[in-house]
């Protein structure tokens, strides 16, 4: 049975969610679900935007024929061609055969890549507008957020941007599909700091040159492909992506992350965290083998200073701290200040190893000097982890 929701005048929502989902894109946890969200603008003509995952499809395809009440479907615009948005394409063309596609020539050839489709394509260029009657579509590409053929579509007689996967986030709706009927700070901030990290995290330049496009338009309305409709209070998400975009730290606090084997190390790093938290300032410790990386990741780059600290093994640094570092590297981290503390029983090492994985990012600052652990934390090197700690306060309440 259909489930669609109006959002606006002419315009519905078609989604759907997938609570049963373990893995994002086979690679990121979601226990809190995600929603495949879709549009359909009625006007003279009717445009859906975008399809869903083959999830959601049953109930997608009653969403839009309830929505659709008899009418033909006259456009399509395809924002994306990740299959969590265009997986459902081809029966989408079974069941409109006369339906115009209307997209940019990079989506064209991944529809043929795709789907060996070749047929009937409206093709558009950046800042090209369609009439749909009352309405006109115009067209605002996003290339890198976060494949190359992104494209966003704004409609100026009533505000409306639809946004692709920009602003987006982790979660299933939880009945009401707006930002502003939910508690999104609490609820949300945290999935869609980590959907943007690991998403889209490493396109920032790209993403600020959208953001500069979006800046000269009238919105007031979002429609994502993930995640709540934006109604009200945009302008706070929307300073959340500028601040992120720009690799700026959104808060001044400290995060700890190690990896033990039998527990000393992390007996070292929450003595460096307890010196911290004894200074006033906010501070979170993970074990790097028991979080997901994805939230190491959006962790990493919520705060202002971090702290690694890792057992040596087998000459090297532990295997899930080096994956965890090869991934902020890979996600583009920058600008942050960062210590060190190592650990080994006959020839500790890890230290050199971070600083060497990290020496590639940019406008990272070492505080102070690595602290080595001898097998287990003894008097004289608990003493330098409490200054260790004192120090990264010291500096975070000076900047």
């Amino acid at each position: 049975m259909h489930n669609s929701v109006r959002i606006a005048d002419g315009l519905t929502y078609l989604g759907g969610n997938d609570r049963r989902i373990a893995l994002f894109e086979s690679a990121y946890p979601v226990p809190r679900g995600v929603s495949y969200n879709s549009y359909l603008l009625t006007d003279e003509k009717t445009v859906l935007f975008d399809t869903v995952d083959l999830s959601v499809s049953d109930l997608f395809f009653e969403n839009l024929a309830y929505a659709l009440d008899g009418r033909g479907l006259d456009y399509v615009v395809v924002h994306h061609m990740e299959p969590d948005h265009s997986a459902t394409f081809a029966r989408l063309l079974e069941k409109y055969p006369s339906v115009t596609v209307v997209t940019n020539q990079k989506v064209a050839q991944m529809l043929k890549n795709y789907f060996g489709f070749a047929g009937n394509v409206h093709l558009v260029k950046e800042g090209d507008s369609l009439s749909v009657g009352r309405r006109t579509l115009t067209f605002v590409f996003a290339p890198m957020v976060h494949w190359p053929e992104v494209m966003f579509t704004y409609v100026p007689e009533d505000g409306i941007l639809f946004s692709a996967d920009a602003f987006g986030t982790f979660g299933a709706l939880p009945g009401s599909i707006f930002a502003d009927e939910v508690d999104f700070e609490r609820d949300f901030l945290d999935d869609a700091r980590r959907y943007y990290f690991n998403i889209v995290g490493k396109y920032g330049v790209q993403v600020q040159n959208v953001l500069k496009k979006a800046a000269g338009l009238d919105i007031r309305l979002v429609c994502p492909l993930h995640g709540p409709v934006w109604r009200r209070d945009f302008a706070w998400y929307l300073k959340k992506y500028l601040t992120w975009s720009a690799y700026e730290p959104e808060e001044k606090c400290v995060a700890v992350f190690y990896a033990s084997v039998y527990g000393h190390t992390q007996n070292a790093a929450e003595i460096v965290a307890s010196a911290v938290a004894a200074e006033g300032v906010k501070v979170r410790t993970y074990d790097v083998s028991v979080t997901h990386v994805s939230e190491l990741v959006a962790e990493a780059f919520r705060c202002s200073h971090a702290v690694f600290a890792s057992t040596t093994y087998n000459n090297g640094i532990f295997v899930n701290m080096e994956n965890f570092l090869g991934d902020l590297k890979a996600h583009a981290f920058q600008n942050r200040k960062y210590a060190v503390v190592e650990n080994g029983s006959w020839a500790p090492q890890a230290g050199g190893l971070i600083e060497g994985a990290l020496a590639p990012c940019k406008n990272l600052q070492l505080l102070g000097e690595k602290v080595t652990v001898l097998s287990a934390v003894n008097a004289e090197s608990a003493e330098k982890l409490v200054a260790l700690g004192k120090l990264i306060a010291q500096d975070v309440k000076a900047n």
